[in-house]
């Protein structure tokens, strides 16, 4: 059945699993994860307001962690929705909407770990010039510059998404309204949009914060086997490890989500992929940096005593 866009009100998000008996279980297993996220990346942003704390490495983290619980909220509210409300129904201009917003703010996410590893690189490989090199103005411009990035390359696949005008069916085989089974619904010529995606969105989104970080990460691990002592050498990995930690476990599942020979198929396995990467990522992120870090964790308490005190 094809279906005119003018007759199109909204959209059916199928979600997770249709078996009645795992409703329950998805419910309090994404709602768990979701209230860990929020909390995980709150307390991160409470943690960066500490004035010993006022670096770019937790400038660009505090950045990150509201990317972070900006595109996990856009893409796991519907599935509490759902369960509390009974309703798999979105808007076809919420579903554009939402398509943007996370696509903006996935993409933001890449650029500032890559704006991450750029800093790690000056700290290790060239110290002695850090403070002038990542000052606060080059954070500011480097973090805005992220934010536009990540808002300007989804923009063109909405514009696409928008003016299509045929469907074979309202129903999304998904959780959330993510560009690759929608071009699986329309019945127009998704060659354009398709171009765009290997081009665009595979090469500027994924493909080249990859290996930008990836020569960041060439020219560190150079200067950290050149370091004489091993405790220097092990100081010096232990201030990358965190971010180098998050940004393999992310590119691990991106290139495992997108970078498969067919665009429209396997949609059962990318939609695990797609749940790790909105759900288990941004709750790994504030753990690998807290658990990890001294730094956050002095900060915590110095905050804590301040609340009691106050």
């Amino acid at each position: 059945m094809q279906t005119n866009q003018t007759q199109i009100r909204y959209f059916i998000i199928m979600g997770i699993s249709n078996d009645p008996q795992l409703q329950l279980p998805i419910f309090l297993l994404v709602l768990l994860i979701y209230l860990s996220i929020l909390c995980g990346n709150l307390t991160i942003l409470v943690a960066c307001q500490d004035p010993q704390l006022h670096t770019p490495m937790y400038f660009f983290l505090g950045n990150l962690s509201i990317m972070d619980i900006g595109y996990s909220t856009i893409a796991l509210h519907k599935i509490l929705i759902q369960f509390v409300a009974g309703d798999r129904t979105v808007s076809f201009m919420a579903c554009m909407a939402q398509m943007h917003m996370f696509g903006s703010l996935a993409g933001a996410n890449l650029f500032m770990l890559t704006a991450m590893g750029y800093d790690r690189y000056v700290a290790i490989c060239k110290p002695l010039r850090y403070h002038m090199v990542m000052s606060t103005g080059t954070c500011g411009i480097l973090a805005s510059t992220c934010w536009v990035l990540g808002l300007l390359q989804v923009t063109p696949f909405t514009v696409i998404v928008c003016g299509f005008s045929c469907y074979s069916s309202i129903e999304i085989n998904h959780f959330f309204c993510d560009i690759v089974p929608f071009m699986r619904i329309t019945c127009n010529d998704t060659s354009l949009l398709r171009t765009l995606f290997i081009l665009e969105g595979l090469l500027t989104m994924i493909l080249i914060p990859f290996l930008l970080t990836f020569v960041s990460y060439i020219f560190i691990i150079r200067d950290i086997l050149r370091i004489r002592s091993s405790s220097g050498r092990l100081k010096a990995f232990y201030t990358c490890s965190s971010h180098l930690t998050v940004v393999t476990l992310l590119y691990t599942m991106l290139f495992s989500q997108y970078l498969t020979p067919n665009l429209s198929s396997n949609l059962e396995s990318k939609k695990l992929f797609a749940l790790f990467n909105t759900a288990a990522v941004p709750l790994l992120n504030p753990l690998i940096y807290s658990l990890k870090n001294k730094d956050v964790k002095r900060a915590l308490k110095r905050i804590l005593s301040h609340i009691r005190h106050w």
